[in-house]
């Protein structure tokens, strides 16, 4: 299954290396204002997305974790 996630905030979103380890395949770089990034999920699953603003710190962090679908 694969995920779109358009940046709309204006900011950059940087993934959260958890997502890579939860199992997604994805591009890893900071997602660009108006950028669309896919994320490919194992077969059977769909996905379960958080956001956190860290603000200044670390900016905006997008995690994008596979749920097995039973």
């Amino acid at each position: 299954m694969k995920f779109a996630f358009f940046n709309d905030t204006g900011r950059e979103v940087n993934v959260h290396p958890a997502t890579i380890l939860h199992g997604c395949k994805c591009n890893n770089d900071p997602i660009h204002p108006l950028e669309e990034r896919i994320f490919n999920l194992p077969t059977g699953t769909y996905p379960w997305v958080k956001m956190w603003d860290y603000g200044d710190k670390t900016g905006l962090q997008i995690l994008v974790s596979p749920i097995v679908d039973k």
